[in-house]
């Protein structure tokens, strides 16, 4: 596999070794050794599949007493998946990247804790795989604005489909520092 650069240094973007031929193909989603050998030591507890529908955006969500890292995998369709850093004292703070991650690329983003992470479908629906380094709680559950201007995501949609609670998240600004990550070494 490969590890691809991103305008965030923590963020890794993998292409995994894909082995095609005439039947189909085959690739490791995760193989804990070649994944170590990159520098990803996450030990990964709980699998949970999202499927969407095309315009819909999820996030940007982030925890903070069970912080999740997450090893996203696209299984069937097309995102946008975005990571903002939001972990105080960084150097990086409220900037963010974005990624194309599809069932054809095979590309996998690995977000560690201390980060907002969304995405939005950009294809007829998407199923997306998160490998996740701790376990959802449901009163974990923190997030900003999709469409914070702030940020100034440039996001590839314009009929924006959002569950009730994503679309009443604060922005940034407003939220209180003791609700964001700290950074970390």
């Amino acid at each position: 596999m490969r590890i691809l650069a991103t305008d965030l240094p923590e963020i890794k973007l993998i292409e995994p070794r894909v082995f095609t031929d005439r039947r189909g193909y085959f690739f490791d989603i995760y193989q804990a050794l070649g994944y170590s050998d990159h520098g990803i030591e996450a030990r990964f507890v709980q699998d949970s599949l999202s499927y969407s529908l095309h315009g819909v955006v999820r996030g940007l969500h982030y925890q903070l007493r069970r912080p999740q890292g997450k090893l996203i995998t696209v299984l069937q369709g097309e995102v946008i998946d975005v990571v903002v850093d939001i972990r105080l004292g960084s150097k990086n703070f409220a900037r963010w990247t974005k990624n194309l991650l599809s069932a054809d690329n095979h590309r996998q983003l690995f977000v560690p804790p201390g980060f907002a992470h969304g995405f939005t479908v950009i294809s007829e629906a998407a199923a997306i795989l998160y490998k996740c380094t701790d376990y959802y709680d449901p009163l974990d559950e923190y997030g900003i604005l999709w469409n914070d201007s702030r940020l100034g995501i440039d996001w590839p949609v314009t009929a924006h489909i959002l569950s009730d609670k994503d679309a009443r998240l604060p922005l940034l600004r407003d939220v209180p520092d003791n609700l964001l990550p700290q950074l970390t070494d």
